[in-house]
């Protein structure tokens, strides 16, 4: 890590060690697993250096047994302890760390229950969120969209006044002008014939949230996207219109956005996002509520049917802190808290992030859809977008498709069941 231990990289390492030490594994176990170098492993726990990748802390949680409720925590500690890091890391100790976490042509990774993947490709970067510790925006951009009397549908993410405004006015480098002409009708939508939106980016970085912004400014809060989330791989389908021969295995969830991306593939039955909440500077803002907007019903693709979990292989895992479920097929949907979880309002602030798990469901219609995320702050208040990139998410229903699976150790799909011992 750049510079001097900060308190928020201090407070990240000691969640990371004590769930290293009540795992009762070795740190060279560990590395051995996670592939990294054992001593790139002990400066993550003794807080020497901060990961600039969170896909190989939450392996190592996973691996450790840690509950949902640990995971969310230390999500919330590597985006603080990230955003305290100043200039990314120089020097030896972040030349190893580039090094290790660098992408392989082919990395054979580990499940939840620490049984071993199948090789696919290598680890995509996950982005820390634009905007923690600055207004300024390093590798992402945050486009400001001003609602005229509440805004109109979107049919492909597109917006009808763009705005991409700093501080003190400005215009960040690579956004849109304040004066852009509008955008796409209202109208436009998503093929009706079953053909995908354009393929998300194959990166796996957490996306920013477009501001549907109030007249006064920038928002003060960010939201990190990460739209191919899984709940745990036995649940985790998607569409895919390919031959089974033209599938290539499941991937690991860090890789999820790539090889959606490759095989054009479309979440199956349900849809797992995380949205990571943060303000972007001392005050606190608070979260009202989140909306659904639908963009486009459509009959469920005609495609078949590839689950990622592997027959056999048992999944962990449990309800995260902050859940919600979506019921897509209903006339009206909604965001509706888990059953004994809280609801909306919450509040965030930069050094107090929040992480919300939105699982939503489809089966009798192929939906596209968005999601709108209302903030107040003193007397300011407004709306961020919630999408994938400038697209409606997509999810369609599964009932009757063809349905394939990958044994664990196997070289090809087969027909679900078909794998099972009698």
């Amino acid at each position: 890590m750049g510079g001097g231990r900060t308190v928020a990289a201090a407070q990240f390492a000691e969640l990371l060690r004590d769930l290293k030490d009540r795992s009762g594994l070795s740190y060279g176990t560990l590395a051995k697993r996670l592939h990294m170098s054992t001593s790139t492993l002990h400066r993550y726990c003794n807080g020497d250096a901060v990961p600039t990748d969170y896909a190989p802390v939450e392996r190592l949680a996973r691996l450790c047994k840690a509950s949902p409720e640990q995971l969310v925590e230390l999500h919330r500690r590597w985006v603080l302890a990230d955003a305290g890091r100043g200039k990314k890391g120089s020097g030896p100790a972040a030349a190893e760390e580039a090094q290790t976490a660098g992408d392989p042509a082919v990395v054979t990774d580990v499940t939840p229950d620490g049984v071993p993947a199948p090789p696919v490709g290598g680890r995509r970067r996950r982005a820390v969120l634009a905007g923690i510790a600055a207004l300024t925006v390093v590798g992402a951009v945050v486009l400001g969209v001003q609602l005229s009397g509440g805004g109109g549908d979107r049919g492909d993410g597109a917006a009808s006044s763009v705005q991409g405004k700093g501080a003190g006015g400005a215009t960040p480098s690579g956004s849109a002008s304040a004066s852009a002409p509008p955008s796409v009708s209202p109208s436009a939508s998503p093929s009706v014939s079953g053909t995908p939106s354009p393929s998300p980016s194959a990166s796996g970085q957490e996306r920013p949230g477009a501001a549907v912004e109030d007249s006064s400014g920038t928002p003060p809060l960010t939201v990190g996207i990460r739209p191919y989330a899984w709940e745990s791989p036995c649940d985790q389908r998607y569409l895919i219109d390919r031959e089974p021969g033209r599938v290539s295995p499941p991937p690991v969830e860090q890789d999820a956005p790539a090889w959606v991306a490759a095989h054009g593939a479309v979440p199956s039955g349900k849809q797992f996002l995380e949205l990571t909440v943060q303000g972007t500077g001392e005050e606190t803002v608070v979260v009202d509520g989140l909306k659904v907007r639908m963009i486009q019903k459509r009959s469920p693709l005609a495609w078949s049917d590839y689950a990622m979990g592997y027959p056999g292989v048992g999944c962990g895992g449990g309800v995260p802190t902050r859940y919600f479920t979506v019921a897509l097929d209903a006339a009206r949907p909604a965001v509706v808290p888990e059953a004994g979880h809280a609801d909306f309002p919450f509040k965030v602030s930069e050094s107090d992030p929040e992480v919300y798990y939105v699982s939503a469901d489809a089966s009798a219609y192929d939906v596209s859809w968005t999601l709108e995320l209302s903030w107040s702050s003193g007397s300011r208040h407004g709306t961020l977008l919630l999408d994938d990139e400038g697209r409606p998410f997509r999810t369609s229903g599964n009932n009757g498709r063809p349905a394939y699976e990958f044994p664990l150790g196997g070289n090809a799909w087969q027909r679900a069941g078909s794998s099972q011992t009698p």
